[in-house]
């Protein structure tokens, strides 16, 4: 029997310091919620989920770039149908003007509305969303994040509409059938917009809810690798406290063997 060394103390002294440390990160993990407190704790882990942050963030930031996007288109269709309503009166009016039993007062109304409303027209023509133009030939290059990009074709409204926006006259035979002409070819014209639109929209929808199906995956596999299981780790914060509480007592216990020493000097 020795006194200058007690091994059994020191073995108890280890494994509670073991056992202290292990305690300590099972609680971290608890209160934090994560299994990654410190890099040391896994760092393979750590850097494939910081990679899936990175890409979840994008994924997300595209995502409101997408739903930014289809506003503005839903905002360019709200003011086609308009313009669509608007160029079906000017059929209607340029039709009726034809109506022999009409006076010269009557024709001069329907000019006049006529008129209004291709004024109406060259006034959507130059509407915007957030100061940019809705109706311009300049695609928009939508980013869909992964380094790709939704080119988001433009529609030319002033272009498209210049035969019915200019001033027409309804007052005579001649003007009463190039009015009806143009409105016709408009009309014809917006529905290729209209289409063009519908397609950008569209697009944008599946972009939308691919995107967001994507953010969910990534999360989905960034939560496998920090989140903690509580029910798990519990388990182990509670063995951890008993292993503490026995190693601190077998500790006083190995710290106290020495004392018999003191029999053999009696």
């Amino acid at each position: 029997m020795v006194i200058n060394t007690n091994v059994a103390a020191l073995t108890a002294a280890n494994n509670l310091n073991k056992s202290t440390n292990a305690l300590n990160e099972s609680l971290s993990r608890l209160s934090s919620g994560s299994k990654i407190v410190n890099a040391s704790d896994d760092p393979a882990g750590l850097s494939e989920s910081m990679q899936l942050t990175e890409q979840i963030g994008e994924a997300n930031a595209a995502n409101s770039i997408v739903s930014n996007a289809l506003s503005f288109s839903q905002t360019q269709d709200g003011y086609l149908q308009q313009v669509s309503s608007a160029l079906n009166q000017m059929s209607t009016l340029a039709t009726e003007s034809q109506d022999p039993t009409k006076s010269a007062t009557d024709l001069t109304n329907y000019t006049s509305e006529f008129n209004a409303l291709g004024t109406y027209i060259t006034s959507v023509t130059g509407q915007k969303f957030n100061n940019v133009a809705l109706f311009s030939a300049t695609a928009l290059s939508v980013p869909t994040g992964g380094g790709t990009n939704y080119s988001m074709t433009g529609v030319d409204l002033t272009s498209d509409m210049t035969n019915v926006t200019t001033a027409g006259d309804l007052t005579s035979s001649a003007g009463q059938t190039a009015a009806l002409t143009a409105v016709k070819a408009a009309i014809t014209t917006l529905a290729t917009d209209r289409g063009t639109v519908g397609a950008n929209e569209e697009t944008l929808q599946y972009t939308g809810n691919e995107l967001s199906v994507l953010s969910t995956n990534l999360s989905a596999a960034n939560s496998n690798i920090t989140d903690v299981n509580v029910a798990q780790e519990s388990t182990n914060y509670a063995k951890e406290q008993i292993l503490v509480s026995s190693g601190t007592a077998m500790l006083a216990q190995a710290n106290s063997n020495p004392q018999s020493v003191l029999k053999l000097l009696q």
